[in-house]
């Protein structure tokens, strides 16, 4: 019998995982190598567990940092992400995430929580681009434009990830890839993007951050893409992972949560969750966000899939090692040497945040518009500013805000400030004070007079219950029925009790994923008003033993009837205030969690009929009134723009936006704000929702042709700026050339004052559908009065490239373009023409080259599915459609040479209905020639079963034509060939 000695394992500390000095894949691979395959699944959940006997600690994805570090207490608020988009300032926002990423690090400190500490991996910044204004989630990106999203998320990626070559401070991730921007049925709603929209527009704003290196990860979105959904679209490998290649970095991919999910359920995608985990996981997520801390059910799937063959130990270690490389990137398992791991709590909401968070909410501000009223006169003694408005006294948290810690409203800041010069001001919220009388006992709806926090009661009365603010409620119209009702002795906002469903004045804002504090008055024929919580569906009724109020009637009939009674009017009372003062601001705008939110879009543009109302009739009475939008999106305030002499907006600005905004509106600060997206006009009619192709819809500056109210980029300043003396380093280009561009930009007026100068091009005649006008480039710059400067841009001739649905690749047109500099996408001041020269691109060959359906030019009636669940789109009629045509310019047919030619098409059939392929030449029916009419077999089994049909192409017609297809019944096309006999 041997006694050898078995040798010991070395110390976890030895293991060459743990040694810096060597590379991180080597680090990481080793890792791998020790742990199980069960140990390596669990890497691939959100709340993954920690492995003691090598050291590994539990580990979460993901902490909200959009405008400051969310949901773990009180940090710094800095205005919502709209509003750093307004600023236009890369180096701000690079500062404003620096100090999300050292809060985040600080909350990293504290005691676990469940065991796992927060999260280190930033879910920040949010790149979609804001191409619909009635988004419910508008406010969480920066512009409609991809070259300023884009700019703006690689300064605040950088800002989060830190400086330091080898360690993160944190580690950003990009939401939500791709074309994400409805919240109705999101889940279920398939964006059709065109190959040149998706290139040009949705991609061009994901692609910048990702390939400098600066976001170290993406979140795929909850809708469909072209009939796909987006956790398992080929786009993250043959895109985004190939844009991160020259880093040197993979991407982590972290689902959003429960979306893997909805492919087996609401989208019904896959049979079954395994299945659809496993295609998950194969398409390039690496991390699934499900069941908050209990992993299970998704551990589960991943093992049945594993068990099935649907996933290898590849698929898995795969996404284990992306896992594995942020952590060792974060720090944490080098705790001597990460540069961050000395942060502590003094940094959160710290003396220089909260100095930031002024700024950026200063530059935040945008003045529409200016008639002389702004900066308001000197205030001083004997002066009366008039403060009304339900947002004049309120700052409003949003849902991916973090906790204030402390709130510096308008009223406050403003109010201050001018107290401060022997001036003063006078409030007003305008809003109604109501009771509510309870038919069936005559009593109030009223706060306990002991015990205001307390479920509320409506019983029998009494004069002491019933003296005071105890039954008097502020009431807030947000439009479309949509109400609030804060109490006026406990001052905070009723609200629905999930555990028995009473009543309670105790929320200091309407809040939460479920929002309980909105209520609607039903109108009854008798005068009465039935009570109705919007989140529960239900009516109030009175309890007549207790007279306990609670929400639990289901049908009108059983609930209880109200009286309304206004004892004080809220108009009237903002008219006397703006009668009395000198001047008046009124500050209007949207509850963040109210009427367009994450689940729920808005329905209109429209400010709420309340609103306009109350701003009416101050302005009728005080015509020096000055309106401050605070807002999540634009608003159409064309009234206000006609008849006020001054219009500004802000976004949700955080905890210094009081300060912010006194210091605009006395000329203290100069407004610098530009706008990151159009305002339109009330009368003009939006596009659809759901219809993301830009280009034939005619959404953002880019293709909208219609006037807006305010345009993309406008922002008016206290000074006034001139540009002259536009000038091209050359006036004829190639195509790989790089031009610099110059002008001159002098400050005319008597104040200090900033400019943002945006630059733009065009290309003129194009054979494509080009933009108006597309931002090229911008540059913020401030300059003292009288004070001149030369600004140069190199502009890239690439720049000018547009996605070539004939090559499937950025191309510049030979031909004329137009330079173009001003202050905003309408307010062009110089411009300056282009020639480039180079050969054109050469027509698509038919024969022997293949005509991908989804690569037209232009499409009617149509749209995009996916051709199979892995990969490939195909075109086919719309919903309500029966047929759908496309074009395809400039496509060589061959000619005598070639010998009888034919022509193929791959495609599919989804229903019984007879189903047709007619392709013409210069036209379509009645007016090209018919070359070809392919029936497509009844014997197709589905969409997804592909087959070839052919059929002999005409002989009269040969060489380059524009090509037409009609589409009838329910065939899908993935493509046509040409070939000879």
């Amino acid at each position: 019998m041997s006694t050898a000695a078995t040798r010991p394992e070395p110390p976890v500390t030895d293991l060459p995982f743990r040694d810096p000095a060597l590379p991180l894949a080597q680090r990481v691979d080793d890792l791998i190598s020790r742990l199980t395959l069960d140990e390596r699944i669990e890497l691939l959940y959100q709340y993954s567990p920690g492995v003691p006997r090598l050291g590994l600690a539990p580990f979460k994805t993901g902490t909200e940092g959009l405008h400051g570090v969310s949901w773990l207490g009180p940090a710094t608020v800095f205005p919502q992400a709209i509003g750093l988009g307004a600023t236009w300032d890369e180096e701000l926002l690079h500062e404003v995430a620096t100090a999300v990423g050292t809060e985040a690090r600080a909350f990293h400190q504290r005691p676990a929580v469940d065991g796992h500490r927060h999260s280190l991996q930033v879910w920040a910044p949010v790149v979609n681009l804001l191409r619909d204004p009635r988004w419910g989630r508008n406010e969480e990106g920066y512009a409609e434009d991809p070259l300023l999203t884009g700019r703006l998320s690689v300064s605040f990626c950088h800002g989060l990830a830190g400086d330091h070559p080898v360690y993160l401070r944190t580690a950003p991730l990009l939401k939500h890839f791709l074309a994400y921007n409805n919240e109705n049925e999101r889940d279920i709603t398939s964006s059709v993007v065109p190959p040149r929209v998706l290139h040009e527009y949705d991609l061009a704003a994901f692609r910048p951050a990702i390939a400098s290196g600066a976001a170290t990860g993406v979140m795929p979105a909850y809708n469909l893409i072209n009939g796909r959904p987006c956790h398992v679209s080929p786009l993250l490998k043959t895109e985004v992972r190939r844009w991160a290649e020259p880093t040197g970095h993979e991407l982590f991919v972290c689902s959003d949560a429960g979306a893997v999910t909805n492919l087996a359920e609401s989208e019904h995608y896959f049979d079954d969750h395994p299945t659809s985990h496993a295609a998950a996981v194969r398409a390039g997520v690496d991390s699934i966000t499900e069941q908050r801390e209990d992993g299970s059910i998704t551990l589960g799937r991943l093992r049945t899939a594993v068990d099935r063959g649907l996933l290898t130990e590849a698929d898995i270690d795969r996404a284990a090692r992306r896992h594995l490389s942020i952590r060792f990137r974060l720090g944490e398992f080098d705790p001597d040497l990460d540069p961050y791991a000395g942060i502590r709590d003094d940094v959160v909401d710290s003396p220089a945040h909260r100095a930031l968070a002024l700024r950026a909410a200063t530059e935040s501000v945008v003045l529409l518009k200016n008639d002389g009223a702004l900066p308001l006169s000197p205030p001083g003694p004997g002066r009366r500013v008039a403060l009304v408005g339900p947002l004049a006294d309120t700052l409003f948290e949003d849902w991916y805000s973090g906790t204030m810690p402390y709130r510096i409203t308008i009223a406050t800041g403003l109010g201050a400030a001018l107290r401060e010069r022997g001036a003063e001001a006078v409030r007003a919220e305008g809003v109604d004070r109501i009771t509510l009388r309870a038919a069936s006992t005559g009593g109030l709806l009223r706060v306990p007079a002991l015990d205001p926090g307390g479920p509320m009661v409506a019983g029998a009365p009494s004069d002491e219950q019933e003296a005071g603010d105890n039954a008097c409620h502020d009431l807030f119209d947000w439009g479309e029925g949509v109400l609030t009702l804060r109490n006026a002795r406990t001052e905070r906002y009723v609200t629905l009790k999930d555990d028995d469903l009473t009543l309670a004045a105790d929320q200091t804002q309407p809040n939460g994923w479920f929002v309980h504090e909105t209520f609607r008055l039903e109108a009854q024929p008798d005068g009465t008003e039935l009570l109705r919580n919007i989140s529960n569906g239900r009516y109030a009724a009175v309890d007549p033993a207790t007279g306990r109020v609670t929400l639990t009637a289901e049908a009108p009939e059983k609930a209880e009837r109200w009286t309304r009674t206004v004892v004080r009017d809220g108009i009237a009372e903002a008219v006397a205030a703006a009668a009395s003062a000198d001047v008046a601001v009124v500050v209007l705008g949207n509850d963040p969690h109210i009427n367009g939110r994450e689940t729920e879009d808005r329905t209109g543009i429209a400010l709420p009929p309340a609103q306009e109302a109350l701003l009416r009739a101050v302005a009728t009475e005080r015509p020096e009134s000055v309106l401050v939008v605070m807002s999540s999106y634009p608003y159409a305030v064309a009234w206000a723009d006609k008849h006020l002499p001054a219009v500004v907006w802000t976004s949700h600005g955080g905890q210094e936006t009081g300060r912010a905004l006194a210091a605009i509106l006395l000329g203290e600060a100069e407004p610098s704000g530009r706008l990151p997206q159009t305002w339109y006009r009330g009368d003009d009619p939006l596009p659809g929702r759901l219809d993301y192709d830009i280009i034939s819809a005619g959404w953002t500056y880019q293709y909208h042709d219609a006037a807006p109210l305010y345009p993309f980029g406008h922002g008016l300043s206290y000074t006034s700026f001139a540009y002259s003396g536009l000038r091209l380093s050359a006036r004829e280009a190639a195509q790989d050339d790089t031009l610099t561009v110059s002008v001159e930009l002098t400050n005319t007026g008597t104040r200090t004052g900033t400019e943002t100068v945006q630059l733009y091009t065009r290309a003129l005649a194009a054979r494509h559908h080009a933009p108006r006008r597309r931002l090229t480039d911008f540059r913020k710059v401030s300059l003292a009065p009288g004070e001149r400067r030369r600004l140069e841009f190199a502009l890239p001739v690439a720049a000018l490239a547009h996605w070539s649905v004939a090559a499937g690749a950025f191309a510049v047109d030979p031909g004329q373009y137009e330079i173009l500099i001003g202050h905003s996408a309408e307010a062009i001041a110089l411009t300056a023409p282009l020639t480039v020269t180079g050969p054109p691109l050469p027509a698509r060959s038919l024969i022997g080259g293949r005509l991908e359906a989804v690569d037209f030019d232009e499409c009617v009636g149509g749209t995009l599915v996916d051709a199979t669940r892995d990969k490939g789109e195909a075109v086919t009629p719309a919903t309500g459609e029966t047929c759908c045509g496309l074009r395809y310019r400039s496509v060589d047919l061959g000619g005598p040479a070639d010998g009888p030619r034919v022509i193929t098409a791959e495609v599919s059939r989804a229903s019984e209905e007879d189903a047709t392929v007619e392709i013409y030449a210069d036209g379509g029916p009645g007016t090209g020639t018919l070359l070809a009419g392919l029936h497509v077999p009844v014997g197709t089994d589905g969409r997804y079963d592909w087959r070839t049909v052919s059929a002999p192409m005409s002989a009269e017609v040969t060489g380059v034509h524009d090509l037409h297809l009609v589409l009838r019944g329910g065939v899908h096309l993935a493509a046509i060939t040409g070939g000879t006999r």
